[in-house]
């Protein structure tokens, strides 16, 4: 069974395409839940009008599913909060020059 743990290491590979890094970096990832083999992730994107959302929502299913005992993905994108650079992570943060 995955933990969240390795959930979050696989998030890790949803890369962000105008900014090049992952989703977990930039603390788009808001939620990650283990129940058995099922997995749920609640996520954001930088901005409500951003056009990466399906392509997003295939690679978490992607990269997740990959891991052992991964038997379902579900996840849900919102905006509610909305995201904002604090999220980010320190790293992110300097790399972006905030």
């Amino acid at each position: 069974m995955a933990t969240v743990e390795e959930v979050t290491d696989a998030l890790r590979d949803v890369i962000d395409p105008e900014l090049g890094l992952d989703f977990v970096e930039l603390g788009l990832i808001y939620d990650v839940t283990v129940d058995g083999g099922s997995v749920t992730i609640t996520y954001t994107l930088t901005t409500p009008g951003c056009p990466i959302g399906p392509q997003v929502d295939e690679q978490i299913t992607e990269f997740v599913s990959e891991l052992d005992g991964v038997q379902d993905v579900t996840s849900t994108m919102t905006f509610d909060p909305p995201w904002s650079p604090e999220r980010m992570s320190e790293d992110a943060k300097f790399a972006l020059g905030f």
